[in-house]
């Protein structure tokens, strides 16, 4: 049984289909939605067969057998790190999974629910990269609606001005479902509040950029659809500011979703690693 903040390793791996990348960080992010074992195993199969995921962070995983397999067949495809915290209560879980075995976890700076907040330093063409993965709760049911959800927000937000600290003069990405859209979101959506609009603001202030929204101001895009249809931009991916103008790509894609491996779209980035002076 794995511990919270323990690096999964399998015996003998297949090799990966893609190698890692030393020039730039490619990170995929895929949202799990609490998938059974059969369906993990696709999803993990699927994402190995991506050249962007030399990274690859999973929201919404299932704490019981889904997870597990998820976990096993991850490493069973040449994801030589799996970091994948178990909550001590039933609850979904985060995990970071890297093709290169240079990726250590770090303690959680959240304090709430740190198992829907792993965090790694990955090692990738000799620089390091910290990496913060991160799923916010559903408003929940009637008669706990938002307490989760607004518990783990202010528990972020209270974490994210320590993340310079846990991984000082090197760029950082984070990723993950928040369940929040941005202002000015198209369709708007009344539902959300101040501090759901707050929270996503909050990135921004302590030194965050959102990726896809720096390299595409004006383009209307979702990676949810709800039973209506209409259309949710809840998956981020935020790179630390300093280091914005290194990401080369940041996109949606719908290929899983249509195929039935997830009710999400899939986000990608891609960092470029600047060439260190000797």
């Amino acid at each position: 049984m794995s511990t919270p903040a323990e690096q999964l390793a399998l015996i003998a791996p297949e090799e990966p289909a893609h190698q890692l990348a030393d020039d730039a960080v490619r990170l995929l992010l895929f949202n799990a939605q609490h998938a059974s074992p059969d369906r993990s195993r696709r999803q993990a199969a699927w994402v190995a067969a991506q050249e962007d995921a030399d990274i690859a962070v999973f929201t919404e995983v299932s704490f019981t057998h889904g997870g597990d397999a998820l976990v096993a067949a991850l490493g069973e495809r040449g994801y030589a790190s799996v970091i994948a915290p178990q909550p001590t209560d039933p609850d979904y879980r985060t995990v970071i999974a890297c093709r290169t075995g240079d990726a250590h976890p770090v303690e959680s700076p959240v304090a709430v629910t740190p198992h829907r907040a792993p965090a790694a330093r990955v090692t990738v063409g000799g620089q390091d990269i910290g990496v913060l993965g991160l799923y916010v709760p559903s408003r929940g049911p009637k008669e706990q609606r938002n307490v989760a959800k607004r518990a783990f927000q202010d528990a972020v937000t209270e974490a994210l001005p320590k993340l310079h600290a846990a991984f000082p003069d090197m760029p950082v990405i984070v990723a993950g479902d928040l369940n929040v859209v941005e202002r000015g979101h198209q369709p708007p959506h009344e539902v959300f509040g101040v501090w759901e609009y707050a929270f996503y603001d909050s990135f921004q202030s302590v030194g965050l950029t959102d990726a896809f929204r720096h390299l595409h101001p004006d383009k209307i895009t979702h990676s949810w659809y709800g039973r209506s249809s209409n259309g949710f931009r809840f998956d981020h991916i935020f790179v630390s500011t300093a280091h914005v103008a290194q990401v080369l790509a940041c996109d949606y894609h719908q290929e899983a979703r249509a195929a039935g491996l997830t009710d999400h779209a899939v986000m990608t980035v891609h960092l470029r690693l600047l060439c260190r002076t000797v």
